[in-house]
């Protein structure tokens, strides 16, 4: 792949984390950017003295900005870089792809080679099945018992394994004894990671992953359909949850610039903004527990089936 600004954008949700890179340049420690929707929220714009006058959002797949107070002008990701950085064209994309380790390279007769070896490792590492902590009931044990990864579970939820506990828990009608029922004979992953114990501060590993629960949901199959066709998240796993009356959406979360629970607020926000939906908000925590059912119509995302 040649450098370029259509790579930088694939690279860089649509230039989102080049205008997040820049202004943790000015705000180290603080969010810099709330999606919502195609639009970022409004936040501090470090060339008209950190006032909230940016706005941001994502035109023709790229994104751009615009300042309220007409600061700077109107322009997009690679502009915004070029007033940090002072640089512009080509030697301005040679400094982004550096920055935010993006591993472009120009194409040239000495390099080709390297670069075909290069972005193989790269789709390698992006096809990589992730992996997390296996938990065997109760919620109680807090030891998990191996590591497995997404087609692992897949296959379980897919499989028969758990369809005899999952009939018997929607079967029983009274809601604190159906808890009880879960709580004692579900087994559970971490999926947005490897712990040691179940613990914030066990974790061994991000799995680069996030799991959203839609709970009491009206209609599953209409829910189903609008999270699987979303034109911005790509769906990594999605089930009914144990219970019947909800939806376990896992999605991919790169915390290589933000933290898990910021990442898990963004796209809260997402969907909120997009299908007036309350999203679960104990999924900020990285252990959040999610139980396995019988689901055979479970959903993984095709990349991982050609393994």
């Amino acid at each position: 792949m040649s450098l370029s600004r259509k790579a930088i954008l694939e690279k860089t949700y649509k230039g989102i984390n080049i205008y997040a890179h820049v202004l943790r340049k000015y705000y180290s420690g603080e969010r810099v950017l709330s999606i919502s929707g195609k639009d970022c929220a409004p936040t501090k714009n470090p060339f008209n003295f950190g006032k909230p006058t940016l706005w941001i959002k994502i035109v023709d797949g790229c994104a751009v900005h615009v300042d309220t107070d007409n600061a700077i002008g109107y322009g997009d990701a690679f502009d915004f870089a070029g007033l940090h950085f002072k640089q512009s064209g080509y030697e301005l994309l040679v400094t982004l792809d550096k920055e935010l380790n993006l591993g472009i390279h120009e194409r040239s007769l000495f390099t080709e080679q390297r670069e075909v070896t290069y972005g193989q490792q790269k789709e390698e590492a992006a096809n990589a099945i992730p992996k997390f902590s296996y938990f065997a009931n109760p919620i109680t044990n807090t030891i998990p018992s191996q590591n497995v990864n997404l087609l692992d579970v897949y296959n379980l939820i897919k499989s028969d394994a758990f369809a005899d506990r999952t009939t018997a828990l929607r079967e029983i009608g009274d809601r604190s004894k159906a808890r009880f029922f879960k709580a004692s004979n579900f087994d559970y992953v971490t999926f947005s990671g490897s712990f040691s114990k179940r613990n914030e501060a066990d974790l061994l590993q991000h799995s680069g992953l996030l799991a959203l629960d839609f709970d009491h949901v009206e209609n599953i199959q209409q829910l189903r359909n609008l999270l699987l066709e979303d034109p911005m998240i790509e769906t990594e796993l999605l089930f009914v949850s144990p219970s019947g009356d909800g939806i376990k959406w896992v999605v991919a979360a790169d915390i290589s610039e933000i933290s898990h629970k910021d990442y898990f607020t963004a796209v809260a926000n997402y969907v909120e903004h997009a299908y007036k939906l309350k999203v679960d908000q104990s999924g900020k925590d990285s252990c959040r527990a999610c139980f396995l059912p019988h689901d055979p119509h479970v959903v993984i995302n095709s990349k991982y089936l050609t393994q």
